[in-house]
């Protein structure tokens, strides 16, 4: 067994899964690429949104694939550390308000 799970090269295996059930990866191809195109936001700012979801998600997939796609559909450096720490300030708020379920379990006789 590899002593990593995410090597770049494995993204490949995709290929698999179009063996497998092509039209449905296909169709997930297709959504994908309505979905970042131009639209009421422009293909930067989807971009931008999926680099900080793909951070949340912790794909490193994504991360690497959203943050090329986002440098070249025009995002800055500025721009995607804003996106990141946007993505850290959600992770870390969700574990804040999740605090609430704690402090209620302590409050409970």
């Amino acid at each position: 067994m590899a002593d990593c799970h995410y090597h770049k090269e494995s993204i490949a295996k995709l290929g698999k899964l179009y063996e497998l059930k092509p039209a449905l990866l296909q169709a997930f191809m297709d959504f994908d690429g309505k979905v970042f195109a131009d639209g009421a936001l422009s293909t930067r700012v989807k971009e931008l949104i999926a680099v900080a979801a793909a951070h949340i998600t912790q794909c490193p997939y994504c991360i690497d694939a959203h943050t090329k796609r986002a440098k070249k559909a025009g995002a800055s450096a500025e721009e995607l550390a804003e996106a990141i720490f946007v993505a850290a300030s959600l992770r870390a708020g969700g574990a804040l308000a999740h605090s609430c379920i704690a402090i209620e379990a302590l409050e409970e006789n």
